[in-house]
């Protein structure tokens, strides 16, 4: 079975892969000082919790944070006896090479969205990924991701705003009530949600205009439900779009390694 692992700034997400859906999801806080010996206690601990059978002989890693990696290789060596794959890394293949500025390094969730996304949706496509940064994947007529947008994420917004203003509160994200808040906390909510739908709508305007076709709108990421239900922008929602695309890029170097 295969084991794929998203870590990304805020949470690292473990799924088991056993060829035809995915057995058990779980996720925890991303930490470089955490070691493999304590990531297998915690992964072992809720595979016996919840009587998850699996017997993991592939891994495959996607890491927007470089520290966390290294922790991630010894614990797939030494607790799975198998090498991961590391996307983004040389030796990890994908079915598309970017397109982008020489010596860019594009995030590996961004390849792997990118992957899933041509998958199930095809070529000329945008992907919005809610997660730390909302980001903006563009994906060409082939697959290749060739560019996109990167702008703060909702919840780092929220804190910003705390941080850097004395007198308004942490807020937690949440469609308001009304636009018109009639308190600090509603008042704060409502610039954060109508803003960034604001925010989203006019990026990809921005792109359609700038690519001159018509352009397919995917959304994926933690708070990607919650602003869908007030814009027409996404074609679909897409809740697994990154393990999905782990899943994938295993496949194509499996395949072509013969195995």
């Amino acid at each position: 079975m295969l084991l794929a692992i998203d870590c990304g700034n805020t949470n690292t997400v473990f799924s088991i892969w056993d060829g035809a859906r995915f057995l058990a999801t779980w996720r925890i806080a991303t930490d470089h000082k955490r070691t493999a010996d304590e990531y297998f206690v915690w992964f072992s601990s809720l595979l016996m919790l919840t009587k998850t059978e699996a017997k993991i002989t592939e891994a495959i890693i996607s890491s927007t944070v470089p520290r966390v990696v290294f922790n991630l290789r010894v614990l797939c060596n030494r607790y799975f006896d198998c090498r991961p794959l590391v996307v983004g890394k040389p030796e990890c293949r994908l079915p598309v090479a970017p397109r982008v500025d020489q010596g860019t390094t594009v995030g590996p969730d961004r390849l792997v969205n990118t992957v899933a996304g041509f998958a199930r949706h095809g070529g000329d496509l945008i992907v919005v990924d809610f997660g730390t940064a909302t980001t903006f994947d563009v994906v060409d007529t082939d697959g290749a991701y060739i560019g996109g947008v990167i702008a703060p994420g909702v919840n780092l917004s929220l804190e910003a705003l705390h941080m850097a203003a004395a007198a308004l509160p942490h807020v937690d994200i949440s469609k308001p009530a009304r636009t018109i808040g009639t308190n600090t906390v509603a008042c704060m909510q409502s610039g954060v949600y109508w803003g960034y739908i604001g925010l989203v709508e006019g990026i990809v305007r921005q792109i359609k205009l700038e690519r001159d076709r018509p352009m397919k709108v995917i959304a994926t990421g933690g708070l990607a439900p919650l602003f869908a239900q007030d814009t027409t922008l996404f074609d679909a929602v897409e809740d697994d779009l990154t393990m999905q695309g782990l899943v994938l890029v295993s496949q194509l170097n499996m395949t072509e390694q013969g195995l």
